[in-house]
């Protein structure tokens, strides 16, 4: 595992290096370790950062890489284009590989966004406009709240349960979307092949080829568009060698096909994360302005 933990902040690093060397221009404050939800005796968290001049809306960002999260990969500086817009960053830290598989971190990805929303008024935020964004397993996740993203159970003796998941926009870099046709059609990446390094995110199902089918149908987000699917937007380099650029462009076929607005913006080039991504910041920014704030896209 030791392999893919180096990976997970490696990324995190680079994807975020040159964001991190600037300053938010707003003021903000941190409420840390907030527990959104607990399972099997773990606490789950996130991180509030609320800026002084708030916009009333809220961005659900997922720490998230080789479904692996940890707080330490929280970083204020990264989130500054959001602060200084004036979106409330809502850094949330999922249950990880090994000792957790993708579909268990999914429902914490759901449980962290009725979390949010059940607590809206108390941060300030318009409950029903949440952006969610991530990158790489982050921005899978995000895909899949946005596809998945449902109503809650009215029943639930846990009034947070009660709460709605679903999202009102989504941006997101370089997402698996399609684990069974990875690269190619019918090309298999559920924990082997491409993905083969991070087979302990997907569980022992995988031993399998029915149950590689089976699981890979079940946490691909392609297989869950509908017509209900909030805007999505996708960057992605266009040399990405672990995460092919074709699952970006099966994805945004999908939506068209369902009248879902939806934006792919290619770089040419680049790989799984790349230098100068922090001017990417502003387009997740933009998304997010024109899709939660209803602003136009030469205002800010």
């Amino acid at each position: 595992m030791k392999r893919i933990h180096c990976f997970f902040f490696a990324f995190l690093a680079h994807v975020f290096a040159t964001v991190a060397i600037g300053q938010a221009d707003t003021e903000f404050t941190r409420v840390e370790d907030v527990i959104y939800g607990r399972k099997h005796g773990v606490a789950l968290t996130l991180d509030i950062l609320r800026p002084e001049k708030s916009n009333g809306h809220g961005v659900i960002f997922i720490v998230s890489g080789g479904w692996y999260s940890a707080k330490r990969a929280i970083r204020p500086k990264a989130y500054s284009e959001f602060l200084d817009r004036g979106y409330t960053l809502f850094a949330v830290v999922h249950g990880s590989q090994p000792k957790f598989q993708i579909p268990e971190i999914e429902k914490d990805i759901h449980r962290a966004a009725r979390f949010i929303r059940h607590n809206a008024r108390k941060y300030g935020i318009n409950p029903d406009k949440l952006g969610v964004t991530g990158g790489s397993a982050g921005g899978h996740l995000s895909l899949m709240l946005a596809t998945r993203g449902a109503a809650g159970d009215a029943q639930d003796k846990d009034k947070v349960e009660r709460e709605s998941s679903a999202v009102q926009a989504v941006a997101c870099f370089f997402p698996p979307t399609d684990f069974l046709n990875y690269g190619r059609e019918g090309e298999d990446a559920v924990g082997v092949g491409t993905l083969k390094n991070y087979k302990a995110a997907f569980g022992p199902t995988i031993a399998t080829v029915e149950g590689r089918q089976r699981l890979g149908r079940a946490i691909s987000p392609v297989n869950f568009v509908s017509e209900k699917t909030p805007p999505v937007l996708i960057i992605h380099g266009n040399a990405d060698n672990l995460v092919p650029i074709q699952q970006a462009e099966v994805f945004l076929k999908k939506c068209e096909e369902n009248g879902v607005l939806s934006k792919l913006v290619t770089r040419d080039g680049k790989g799984h994360g790349w230098k100068g991504i922090d001017q990417d910041m502003l387009v997740l920014a933009d998304w997010f302005d024109v899709h939660l704030r209803g602003k136009a896209l030469d205002s800010k």
